[in-house]
């Protein structure tokens, strides 16, 4: 987890430093890696955008703040910006379905999202601040 944390992801050298020094196979290390969703084996963004597209949020238009997004980060889902400061993904469920659409950012959650929301919110990350979108009205 610290190797994560420092990197964003599990560089390839640090999983064979891993498997070295705890005398395991370099297949069960990876097993461990690709098993477990908070590990990716891939470089993610600074800020790691999560967006529920479960059947609550689905139903409350999710897909249009996925779109917007996109739109805005120029990135599909699964994706990282090229000035490696954002990625974007969907999942499932995030567990809050009241509070649809949901997104995440770096792992806080944002209820109630809208287009308005997302607009401060990427403008308050990309100026360095933490979101403060659910704070504001929508306009």
């Amino acid at each position: 987890q610290d190797i994560q944390r420092h990197y964003r992801y599990l560089p390839k050298p640090a999983l064979d430093l891993v498997a070295e020094k705890m005398d395991l196979p370099i297949a069960q290390v990876y097993g461990v890696a690709t098993f477990f969703r908070a590990f990716s084996l891939k470089p993610k963004g600074k800020h790691h955008i999560c967006v529920c597209t479960g059947t609550a949020c689905h139903v409350r238009q999710a897909d249009v703040i996925v779109d917007k997004f996109q739109r805005d980060l120029g990135i599909s889902p699964g994706g990282t910006t090229s000035d490696q400061q954002f990625s974007l993904e969907t999942v499932n469920c995030l567990g809050a379905c009241a509070l649809g659409p949901l997104v995440t950012v770096d792992e806080v959650y944002y209820g109630n999202m809208t287009v308005a929301k997302v607009d401060r919110m990427l403008k308050e990350l990309k100026n360095g601040g933490a979101s403060v979108a659910n704070n504001e009205e929508d306009s």
